[in-house]
């Protein structure tokens, strides 16, 4: 019996460890000051049509209820890169028409040092504003 109480104890120590070790690594914003700083930058950025980044993608998953169909938005995630660089995901999956999933990420860097939000990834530059070139790069150089 004290034979299978231990096997019992190993199993469930080894699948903690195995728990952690392939656990992704990502930032708690809660405990990390400058995480959760990093995603409020990018929450509270200006989204195209919207005020918010995080209001356009509520606003998202509201139409498509509305229309009868699914979109699920996943968990904001946050990683340091390097030093003030954090890079911020989130998942959203709609479901078409037909009834098939379509899975996207939206991946943002925030700079704190700057105080700048970049689109990371396709769909996040679908949502995030362009920035105004202060000068045109086909425009010629001024003459001294």
């Amino acid at each position: 019996m004290k034979i299978i109480h231990y096997a019992v104890m190993a199993v469930l120590v080894l699948g903690l460890l195995y728990y952690l070790w392939m656990k992704p690594p990502s930032v708690n914003p809660i405990t990390d000051r400058r995480a959760a700083e990093a995603l409020a930058l990018v929450q509270t950025h200006q989204a195209q049509g919207y005020p918010t980044i995080l209001q356009a993608m509520t606003e998202h998953v509201r139409s498509m209820s509305e229309r009868n169909q699914v979109a699920r938005l996943g968990e904001w995630r946050v990683k340091q890169l390097e030093g003030d660089l954090y890079e911020i995901r989130i998942q959203l999956r709609d479901q078409g028409v037909t009834g098939q999933w379509f899975e996207r990420e939206f991946i943002w860097h925030a700079d704190l040092l700057l105080k700048k939000v970049n689109a990371a990834s396709l769909p996040a530059d679908g949502v995030t504003p362009k920035e105004l070139d202060p000068e045109p790069a086909g425009s010629p150089a001024p003459r001294l």
